[in-house]
Formats: C-alpha cells, structure tokens, sequence
C-alpha cells in the first residue's frame, strides 16, 4: 500500500496518509462498512443515486460534528436522488448514540473501524491515528468520482459551497 506524506497536517504537524488518491472521472472504489445496527453497507446499495460521502475523523469532535449537521441540513434541498453519507472509523454505537443526541437523521452515518477499508480505497487512512482524514466525494448515478476534496488540515472544514453544487450538478 502506498504512503503519502506531505498532504495533511493536524494542526501544523504532518501525518501519512495510506492509499492512493482517487481521481474525478475514475469508478468509484466499492466499499462495504458498518451501518449504525452493524449491517453491512456497500456503495452498490446507493446505486441509481447520487451519493455525497462526507469523511471525518471522528464525530465526537468540534469540526465534524458541524461537518456532519451541515449536510444534515442541506440534506432536503438536495433532493431525493441524493444520500448523504458520513463516514468515520468511530464505532457503529458511538455513532448512533451521536446522531440520537444531535438530531441528525437525513445523513447515514457509517463505520470505517474494522479494518479501515474505505479509507485505504479512497486514500484517507491516517497511518499514525488509525482514523480517516476529512475529505468529500460526490460520486454520480452510475458510479462514477465527480468531486474529490482532500481537506489538507485536518481541523479545517471543508469547502461546503463546492461539495454541495457538485451534488446538485451531478443529480
């Protein structure tokens, strides 16, 4: 597996970052993680629809928590051709129990934690934490990458405005 240094800093200090970019145009990688009741979850589940993947470290922090509510938000005006889905190497429990007391319920929030195959697929598996790195991905109907965003620091949010035009576009 491949290691990428010099792409991401948590506050200021570097990390690694395994696996490979994607790239907007390619396939999006298939991927199968933990829903919140511990079923499996496959990108193919989603398929026929617009799929934003919003990534975050973890949701019990500041920036992720407004990551994830934000698209919640969002989430109507984008229609019912797109899922939001929010994934995190947090536990399928400690997922549920913080949408429960956030009030999140138009985003599906999915774990990376077993072996963090996602993150190596998509290329956000921090090496050093054992968590994935914030990034977005929009991938269209038929299963292709048509936004990629890899947020360069990890306590920085992301470029909201461009995430969400790129679903729209891609719907």
């Amino acid at each position: 597996m491949s290691e990428r240094t010099g792409e991401l800093t948590f506050q200021g200090g570097p990390l690694t970052l395994l696996g490979e970019r994607v790239t907007v145009g390619d396939p999006a990688p298939a991927f199968k993680l933990l829903a919140n009741d511990l079923s499996p979850v496959t990108l193919a589940d989603s398929a026929g629809k617009v799929r934003l993947i919003s990534v975050v470290p973890s949701l019990d922090t500041g920036v992720c928590d407004a990551q994830t509510r934000r698209f919640n938000e969002e989430a109507a005006a984008l229609g019912d051709n797109v899922v939001i889905l929010t994934i995190s190497a947090d536990l399928p429990f400690a997922q549920a129990r913080w949408c429960g007391a956030a009030g999140v319920e138009q985003v599906q929030t999915l774990s990376d934690h077993f072996d963090l195959g996602f993150g190596d697929s998509y290329g956000v598996h921090i090496k050093e934490l054992r968590l994935d790195t914030r990034a977005i991905f929009v991938v269209n109907s038929g299963g292709t990458l048509t936004y990629a965003e890899y947020v360069p620091e990890m306590t920085d949010p992301p470029n909201y405005d461009a995430a969400l035009a790129a679903a729209k576009a891609a719907s």
